[in-house]
């Protein structure tokens, strides 16, 4: 739960007005992935844990990847098995406030 409470402080002093005005520009991108990140949140507040300790809330105001794994330690290292055990290699990590 507090890194579920982290995650939303990192959003919560944006304006549903700057959300909608990031959205409305995304949506002008000619690019697969950003329709695919709208997509999945729709740009509402309410709809951003995509999946199991996956979080979309970056991707409400910044353009390109805007996931973030959230949870505690076991939670975040079940969910890097997890995609490894798919075949992923490569893994890009990085957080907010910038680590």
């Amino acid at each position: 739960e507090e890194a579920w409470k982290a995650a939303s402080t990192l959003i919560e002093h944006i304006s549903d007005e700057t959300i909608a005005a990031a959205q409305t520009s995304f949506s002008r991108f000619d690019s697969e992935g950003q329709r695919r990140m709208a997509a999945l949140h729709d740009g509402r507040r309410d709809n951003l844990e995509i999946a199991p300790n996956l979080w979309a809330g970056v991707g409400l105001v910044r353009g390109g990847a805007g996931t973030a794994l959230v949870g505690n330690p076991q939670e975040v290292a079940e969910r890097i098995k997890e995609y490894a055990d798919l075949g992923i290699e490569s893994f890009i990590f990085s957080g907010y406030p910038h680590l």
